[in-house]
């Protein structure tokens, strides 16, 4: 579990959920990636109890979609925007 601020709130323990974690192997994001966006990138609230975590890279943009569920986040799922092929 990694602990992180989140504007005003207090400390969270961030939870990712298996089905995370499969999506994020299938679109090439390895688990250095993910920690990175989750210690490091933008962190954004949206809707009543969801949060978004955003890192832009050169070529790519890391997105992870958590739901605030008490003092956990539990990372639902990771996306992977702009990827030129």
């Amino acid at each position: 579990m990694i602990s992180c601020d989140i504007m005003d709130i207090p400390k969270y323990e961030l939870d990712i959920k298996r089905h995370a974690f499969i999506r994020a192997m299938q679109r090439g994001l390895n688990p250095d990636i993910i920690e990175n966006v989750l210690k490091g990138g933008k962190v954004k609230r949206f809707g009543k109890d969801y949060v978004k975590f955003t890192k832009k890279y050169k070529k790519f943009k890391v997105v992870c979609v958590g739901q605030i569920c008490g003092t956990n986040i539990k990372i639902l799922t990771i996306e992977k925007e702009g990827e030129k092929k």
